[in-house]
């Protein structure tokens, strides 16, 4: 990034700061418009692969969907054609802002790769809709900033998450509801077990199948010959459109080490980031991958993220995928097959792990599946239980995690201002030049 992009970023991270600042948290989606009970809901479905899909058919329970948008033309076509979303009705947009533009469309999907998250929900939230977005919501530090003032300007659209672990009740919920009524004492450590990114390459470049506008899916990024392992679920271990592990597992469970730990408000945060013990499959050289034909994520590494109260979490593709969390009275494990610990098998929980503690992680809501969480906030308005605000403090630890690793070193964070000190370079990978013609909105 160069310095007067950096001063830019710099510029419009203040701006967006200072502009949400003054605007309440508890407020994001209270004025939800109510609908009649008897309304299903119109909606929209942009990116419809294979999450996409299933993302697509769960919405379907409760609306119509209207519109369905891919630039793959075999996933739209699926999509269109399917019996459980738009049973050959829906109309098909290569281009998603045709489908915002529909005045009738009211909810939004947006199921795409990583790189495209932050812009189509900005300019989703612009248009009135409200959102179910994939994790990872952004790709940057400085899309945290930008869609996080987006979404204060327009408090009466429902923005959800698809981080669903937040919805698992006898498992993620019950840890994180123990260690919120201090049952486990001081937390000193969680251990996020992410797994590693794959290894692959050298991979040949050949021409774009005819049904994938290959230019258009690049989006931001700059453009580069078409490679099949760069596209669909793959594209997760290139940085130039993900964060490999540290955002796709890693969305999860930070996610719920931080929502345990009560670390989920704007503000809060590491105060330091340790990437030293990283390594990646290809050599890299002050921070970017120095060949473009093979994964470049990382696929070993222990981040450390030190905070001012003494707690650590450990971000590692060693040992079990899952939570491992650690206070001074004792310490459990969960992850999405089990949980397990003294204080689950002799059930420390008994008298705290309730329908009024479930309500509470809820924002007040009644436990039920995360889609239909969704819907109701869009029908009675309040705050859906994986909130954009909370997901972004992960999503923080989440890019911290990824410059931490691709340096291969420490440097200082400062929760408050969210930006790196003292690391120049580190703090110029904060944010990325976007390619023209596809710039995310600042919205002040």
């Amino acid at each position: 990034m160069t310095r007067s992009t950096r001063r830019n970023f710099l510029k419009s991270t203040a701006a967006a700061t200072a502009a949400v600042a003054s605007t309440p948290y508890f407020l994001t989606s209270a004025n939800a418009k109510p609908l009649s009970a008897n309304d299903r809901f119109v909606i929209g479905c942009i990116g419809t692969g294979s999450m996409g899909t299933g993302d697509a058919e769960g919405v379907a329970n409760f609306g119509d969907v209207v519109a369905v948008c891919d630039v793959d033309t075999n996933h739209m076509e699926r999509a269109r054609n399917s019996e459980k979303i738009g049973k050959g009705k829906a109309e098909m947009y290569k281009d998603y802002r045709k489908l915002l533009e529909r005045k009738d469309i009211e909810v939004v999907t947006i199921v795409t790769p990583d790189h495209w998250h932050t812009k189509i929900a900005i300019e989703a939230l612009q248009a009135g809709k409200h959102v179910f977005c994939q994790k990872p919501l952004t790709l940057t530090l400085e899309e945290n900033v930008r869609i996080r003032a987006a979404a204060m300007k327009y408090p009466d659209r429902v923005f959800i998450v698809g981080t669903q672990q937040r919805s698992d009740k006898d498992r993620f919920m019950r840890a994180v509801n123990m260690v919120q009524h201090g049952l486990l004492g001081d937390i000193k450590k969680i251990t996020c077990g992410i797994n590693g990114g794959d290894v692959g390459g050298p991979f040949m470049k050949s021409t774009p199948p005819a049904h994938l506008d290959w230019d258009v899916w690049q989006g931001q990024t700059e453009p580069v010959d078409y490679i099949k392992e760069r596209c669909h679920y793959q594209y997760r271990w290139w940085y130039e459109y993900s964060g490999g592990k540290f955002t796709d597992w890693g969305a999860h469970h930070i996610d719920i080490a931080l929502w345990a730990a009560g670390m989920t408000n704007k503000g809060s945060g590491p105060v330091e980031v340790d990437g030293t013990d990283a390594n990646h499959p290809v050599e890299f050289k002050d921070g970017y991958p120095t060949v473009d034909n093979h994964y470049n994520t990382s696929h070993d590494f222990n981040i450390v993220h030190k905070f001012a109260n003494g707690m650590e979490i450990h971000v590692t593709s060693r040992g079990d995928n899952g939570v491992l969390i650690e206070g001074t009275k004792g310490r459990i494990f969960v992850n999405r097959g089990k949980i397990s610990g003294a204080p689950i098998e002799e059930n420390w929980d008994k008298d705290v792990f309730n329908e009024e503690a479930l309500v509470k992680l809820y924002n007040g809501k009644p436990f039920e599946w995360h889609k239909a969480n969704f819907f109701r906030c869009v029908r009675e308005g309040g705050t859906p239980v994986s909130d954009l605000h909370s997901h972004l403090q992960t999503m923080n630890l989440c890019h911290l995690s990824v410059i931490a690793a691709r340096l291969k070193r420490s440097f200082k964070w400062n929760p408050a201002t969210e930006m790196i000190e003292g690391d120049e370079q580190a703090a110029a990978m904060q944010a990325r030049k976007q390619r023209a013609g596809y710039e995310i909105p600042v919205v002040s």
